[in-house]
Parts: structure tokens; sequence; C-alpha cells
């Protein structure tokens, strides 16, 4: 299949042959358990001291009745605030945590090799569907070609400003200014500091970086990868595919191997 491509004024200069990988499948439910997969690559395993909240005094009494208090051990000695307070359990004030996060648990999700490349091919085949990236919330419709793919010269893009005005040539300014967008959440998140919550932008999928990840940096929701290191991550972030993508010339013919490989079978 021959889609054309573009040049940095927005014109079109000729057509180039699309890869089978862009004729997989859409396959939501395997892209999604890549996701989830691969996400929790990210994760770092964390643990309490095994000791913590017991490192006290605390002794029970013995008796333990006949008090009137409750039958805890507490800490020894007398004329300081901690004396006689309960220590050495859970719930209680100093006290350890009940069931604190154990530093062995497994955290990682695994996922077949073969499953998340088909994944990964999904979700590629997913940014050359005008539906699919409507559905996601893209602004497309002045968007001339999906997928949409530009000469090489965007590469070597290093100015911000630069880029922005490829992106108005190209019709995807509206979205960028869509996802300029932010809002700011309440409660837990706020005081973990989550509160501000930012949209997905474009995506530009390239073969060699030549300074257009220093000019995306200052683009909200803008992001870039190499074709080589491409993953459900970038391409269907939170699992939803359709990303609005942009890819430069050499980054369609540089996808990796193994993806070219499954839009090969798929085809067959």
């Amino acid at each position: 299949m021959k889609v054309p491509y573009f040049s940095l004024d927005g014109k079109e200069t000729g057509s180039i042959d699309l890869p089978f990988v862009f004729q997989t499948p859409f396959r939501p439910d395997v892209i999604q358990r890549a996701y989830v997969a691969l996400a929790t690559h990210a994760l770092q395993p964390q643990g309490r001291d095994p000791t913590a909240g017991m490192k006290t005094s605390a002794e029970a009494f013995n008796p333990p009745t006949g008090r009137g208090i409750a039958r805890l051990a507490r800490v020894k000695g007398e004329g300081y605030a901690r004396a006689g307070q309960a220590a050495g359990v859970a719930s209680v004030v100093k006290g350890r945590q009940a069931h604190p996060p154990q530093v062995e648990k497994r955290v990682w999700k695994y996922i077949n090799e073969k499953e998340r490349r088909l994944a990964t091919a999904s979700a590629i085949a997913a940014t050359a569907n005008k539906e699919l990236v409507k559905i996601r919330g893209h602004e497309v419709d002045e968007v001339p070609s999906l997928p949409l793919v530009v000469a090489d010269d965007v590469q070597s893009i290093v100015k911000a400003k630069d880029l922005k005005s490829v992106f108005q040539n190209l019709g995807v300014l509206k979205d960028l200014e869509r996802a300029r967008s932010k809002k700011i959440l309440a409660g837990k998140s706020r005081t973990r500091g989550r509160a501000t919550k930012y949209r997905v932008g474009p995506l530009l999928v390239i073969a060699q970086d030549l300074g257009l990840k220093k000019a995306v940096e200052s683009l909200p929701g803008v992001e870039c990868v190499l074709a080589k290191d491409l993953s459900v991550l970038n391409l269907a972030p939170g699992s939803h595919p359709g990303r609005l993508t942009i890819w430069s010339k050499s980054a369609v013919t540089g996808l990796s191997p193994s993806l070219m490989a499954v839009g090969d079978r798929n085809a067959g």
C-alpha cells in the first residue's frame, strides 16, 4: 500500500510503500495486556525495615490483669512522655504497621515475546486508522493523511518554534493546542504530588536524532522516539491505541525486523 509523504512545508512530494506491519489486525485486548506488563517494568520494589516499630523496651505486665488498662506491652520507665505507652504492636501510636509492603513482592508482570510484538504491531497499525485516532480524542480534521509521513529533514529541527511551524503546515497545530490544556486534580493525588494532569499530544517517530528531541522538550504532550525503540507505551498511552503519530520517511522503513516479521505473517 502506498501513502504520500510530505515536506516540512506541508506539500506532498511523493509516495512511499508502507510495510505490512501497518496492516496488522486491531487487537485492543493484546495491546492492553502488553501495556500493563510493560508499565510495571518502571516500578521499583519497596519494603519496610522488618524491625520498624519494634525497637522498644516495651514488655507486658505479669500478671496482665487487675490494672484496669489494656493488656498491651508498655514502654518501661517513668517520668517521660513515652513511658507507659503501648508499643511493639500494630494499631498503636508509634507502633509497627500491620501488613507492611514486602520488598520480596513481585511487582513485574511478564508477557510473551510474540504477544508483545503483536501488541506493538497492532498499535502501529492503529495509528493509520483515522477513526481510532479520532476516538482517542486527537484533532485530525486538518491532517492530510494517516499515517502522516514527512521528509527526513524533520529529524534535524532543533528549535521548538520551527517544529511548531511544521505542525501548522501539516495540520497538527490544532491537536498541539488541545494538548496544552491541563487539569488540576484534587484529593489524594494532590497530596502525593500528582495534582496536574496533562493531555497526550502527537508522537514523532524518527530513525535518527539530529536534535529533534531537544526541540520537543518544551512542547507539552509531544514525544519523540526512535523507530528501533518504539513500544506500546509510546503508541498507546494508558493502553488506549490510536495516538496521532508523525513518521519520518526513514523511520517507516527502519522499524524493528521482528515487527516487520509480524506484519509479513499477517499479510500471508
